[in-house]
This record gives C-alpha cells, sequence and structure tokens, in this order.
C-alpha cells in the first residue's frame, strides 16, 4: 500500500536528489510520520517501540530486521538481571529475540526464551565471564537479582 502512494508521501523528500547513495541518508520514518496522523504515529510507537526499558531503567534500542522476521534487542546481561520473561512487541504477540552482551558489549548468549536462559544456559555464560570480569556481579539467582550497569561498587 506504501510503495502504491508512494508520490504522495516520498516526494518531497526525493526532490534534489541525482545520485543513488543519496536515496540512502532519507529518514524514511520521518517521511511516514510526517504525512500520518498523530493517533496512527503513537498506535505505531506501541506496536514496534524504538526502545525497551531493561530492569535496570536504560533504554535499549531495538533493531528490526527488513523483512520483518527479528526484532533484535541487543543488551549488557547484568542489566537483565530481574527480568523473568523476554519482553514482547506488537501488543504481545512477537517474542524479541535477546542478544545478550558481555560488559565489554560482546555477544555472549543469543535467545527468545530468556526464562529458559536463566534456568540453563545461564550458569555456563556465567563462568565464563566470571574470569574475564570478575569486577561485575555474577548472582546464583539472576532471575531474583537487582540489575547493574557497572562493576561492583567498592565499600
Amino acid at each position: 500500500r506504501l510503495l502504491a502512494i508512494c508520490d504522495e508521501w516520498l516526494a518531497p523528500d526525493l526532490e534534489g536528489i541525482t545520485r543513488t547513495e543519496d536515496i540512502r541518508k532519507i529518514n524514511l520514518k520521518e517521511a511516514l510520520d510526517y504525512h500520518r496522523s498523530f493517533e496512527l504515529q503513537q498506535q505505531a510507537a506501541a506496536l514496534a517501540p524504538e526502545r525497551i526499558e531493561v530492569p535496570s531503567g536504560s533504554m535499549i534500542r531495538i533493531s528490526y530486521e527488513d523483512n520483518g522476521a527479528q526484532q533484535v534487542l541487543a543488551v549488557r546481561l547484568q542489566e537483565c538481571f530481574g527480568w523473568k520473561n523476554t519482553p514482547r512487541v506488537c501488543e504481545g504477540e512477537v517474542s524479541v529475540v535477546m542478544h545478550l552482551l558481555s560488559p565489554g558489549f560482546k555477544p555472549v548468549q543469543i535467545t527468545s526464551d530468556l526464562a529458559s536462559f536463566w534456568q540453563n544456559a545461564y550458569f555456563d555464560v556465567k563462568k565464563e565471564l566470571k574470569r574475564r570480569y570478575p569486577k561485575h556481579v555474577w548472582p546464583d539467582d539472576p532471575e531474583n537479582e537487582p540489575p547493574t550497569r557497572g562493576p561492583k561498587r567498592r565499600n
């Protein structure tokens, strides 16, 4: 439907474009929002939010695949302590694929079932990360541990 009416919503952004690489610079979300009502913008934001608040309080950007196949949330593992279930979008219909990161922002696990990760794979991941990042918190019960954003504080 959007392709059929692209001359209405995209034409203003195409003015002055002479090179293919200039097209990549167009912010399609802004172009669409400019021509959608506030109510439609709010509905889209509710169905497919740009960011999700994780238990640590950080607002982490969701990466949406072009084909709509996956919604990826790349977040440090410690910021997810206390989160029992995988976050969902589209009115709770779609699970987000979580790329759980080390304190150094390196991927350590990919899951779409956070509860299963805490029960099964976490303990193997914890062993490796505890050796590499000894200044960070690595609890035995991550589902009931408060989230952290950084290393342990000294007393």
